[in-house]
């Protein structure tokens, strides 16, 4: 096991090019992934990398073991995790990530019957609306969309990406018809602000027929949650563009009205991302196929589409 740690700091140095960022990912220290690989270099009598103060840099004999290893490494980790089980069960902490919302509207519900499934596996679910750095900071898996797709990851997709145009029906009556896109100019905007830029984007709109069309509405005030710009758009106090997944639950209690409702944005999809490794530790295998069958079996892929009617 300690030439599999020498080796599994050698790789994680190699990929990110620096025994800092190597150490962060594996939770050591740079010392400690230091030792490790020179731990190595000495059990093998060559030199892995050659070191400066600004980077890592693999020698050929380096490359030449990356290459042998790297699978290999994958592999072994996976049946090492695959022997935490009890009782022939998967076990294990299992860290996910996921938004605040979603988890809380469509992913928490399942947790009884996920545990009484697998009642050895202890859940660390983090509800953070942002990407994380899925094989960096340690996690089995995220449910989001808008991730960056580094080496090593999957995404296997759940539902599409969409967002919806919404006001409350009292907001709607008192104001103008908003029949096209064009309408919107003229109408108050409760838009949201991403709150890893702080940037308000624009989306352009695509309709069921395929049309495309651009659209603009008057900044009265602006949201870093979703959650909170449907709550204000349930007041009465303009049109608000959000995720179908935050939609859903107030366009079926009939709280929110589709504005223009052949029309939405395309955001790419709603996927569970995990790491590509050929054999999966049990206790992530498992929560993938589990979220999946509940996607499936409550059609949540049909109702998060723009295309979907309450």
């Amino acid at each position: 096991m300690e030439t599999l740690s020498s080796i599994e700091s050698f790789v994680r140095a190699a990929e990110a090019g620096s025994f800092a960022e190597a150490a962060r990912r594996l939770g050591l220290t740079p010392a400690a992934v230091g030792k490790n690989v020179a731990r190595l270099e000495s059990s093998l009598g060559v030199r892995l990398f050659l070191r400066s103060t600004r980077r890592l840099t693999l020698t050929e004999a380096g490359e030449r073991f990356l290459t042998e290893v790297s699978g290999g490494l994958a592999t072994i980790q996976g049946a090492v995790a695959n022997l935490a089980t009890s009782q022939g069960q998967p076990a294990g902490t299992l860290k996910v990530s996921m938004g605040v919302a979603f988890g809380r509207d469509y992913i928490l519900p399942h947790l009884s019957d996920f545990l009484a499934r697998y009642p050895a596996i202890v859940p660390d679910w983090h509800f953070d609306n942002r990407p994380v750095d899925l094989i960096g900071e340690g996690f089995d898996a995220a449910i989001g969309g808008g991730f960056e797709l580094p080496p090593g990851v999957i995404a296997r997709q759940l539902a599409p990406g969409h967002r919806v145009l919404l006001a409350s029906k009292d907001y709607l009556a008192r104001h103008p018809a908003i029949e096209s896109p064009d309408d919107l100019a003229r109408h108050d905007g409760i838009l949201i602000r991403s709150p890893q830029t702080g940037r308000v984007r624009n989306w352009p709109l695509r309709s069921r027929d395929d049309r495309q069309a651009t659209f603009e509405l008057k900044l009265r005030m602006a949201m870093s949650d979703p959650e909170a710009a449907c709550h204000a758009a349930m007041q009465g106090l303009g049109v608000t563009l959000v995720s179908t997944v935050h939609a859903l639950p107030h366009l079926q209690r009939g709280a929110l009205q589709r504005v223009l409702p052949d029309w939405y944005v395309e955001t790419g999809s709603l996927s569970l991302y995990f790491s590509a490794q050929k054999l999966l530790p049990a206790k992530t295998r498992v929560f993938i196929d589990f979220i999946v069958e509940r996607f499936r079996e409550q059609k949540l892929a049909e109702k998060f589409s723009a295309n979907w009617r309450p």
